[in-house]
């Protein structure tokens, strides 16, 4: 099999989209209804959790810090001054510190939150992927290509804006990180390589977040898409085109 066969990567990017949403969907829903839900209550709830959970594979990191151009790149698409009252009330309940400039990172509080966290992530996976293991695998190697791939390429654009990307890539991932969770996280970042793509090709044509939300289907929003594809694409050609399908097929393959 060649690229030349449906699997450029502009072309996978738009087709493996949905399938990695489903599967990180999937473990993270798990994760709520396997417990996370009930250690979000134990912190003081999603007033004093939501942002850790969001921010994880940043904050989890010792010394890890979400700047505030990160922040805004993550939260694009909400109003700008509810997202900073949120922030305040993580900050009130004693789980997040804030730093200059607008920069956060956890306090002793939300670490301890973000250790029990990954223990659940790490709980669910393996039970949402029993039987898998082999393919959790495979997907764990792929996927660290592909963000090693796309980091390099981030910090080599001198052009380029703060991105939800980069304040949460790379996934912090102590030694003796389970697979699945670290499945999971590094899905959870190229995600946001694809929402920066998104917002790049929406600003491209004139859009803002709000108007972009309101577009209707039809050719200005296939064009957009197109543009996402393309833009998405860059982290796909560390992988041949046989490798493409094999990461399309195990996705696909995974429960959730």
């Amino acid at each position: 099999m060649s690229d030349a066969v449906e699997l450029a990567p502009h072309r996978f990017a738009g087709l493996v989209n949905p399938v990695i949403d489903r599967v990180f969907v999937a473990g993270v829903l798990a994760g709520r209804d396997g417990g996370g839900a009930e250690l979000s209550q134990r912190y003081g709830g999603p007033t004093a959790t939501a942002f850790l959970v969001e921010f994880r594979t940043r904050l989890a990191a010792p010394g890890g810090i979400v700047d505030a151009a990160g922040f805004a790149a993550v939260c694009r698409y909400r109003n700008p001054a509810a997202s900073r009252r949120a922030l305040d009330k993580h900050v009130a309940h004693g789980m997040l510190h804030r730093r200059g400039n607008g920069a956060f990172s956890a306090t002793e509080r939300g670490t301890a939150f973000l250790g029990e966290l990954y223990q659940v992530h790490a709980e669910v996976t393996e039970e949402l992927w029993a039987g898998h293991d082999d393919r959790v695998l495979r997907l764990v190697e792929a996927f660290g290509r592909l963000l090693e791939y796309a980091l390099v390429a981030v910090e080599s654009d001198e052009t380029a804006e703060a991105s939800a990307f980069c304040a949460l890539a790379p996934p912090y991932e102590p030694d003796g990180t389970p697979p699945g969770v670290v499945l999971l996280n590094r899905l959870g970042a190229l995600r946001s390589h694809r929402a920066d793509a998104h917002a790049a090709a929406w600003s491209a044509a004139g859009h803002t977040a709000q108007s972009v939300d309101e577009l209707s289907d039809g050719p200005e929003r296939v064009a957009i898409e197109l543009e996402t594809d393309r833009r998405a694409a860059t982290p796909y050609a560390a992988l041949t085109a046989p490798e493409r399908l094999s990461v399309l097929a195990d996705l696909a393959a995974l429960p959730g």
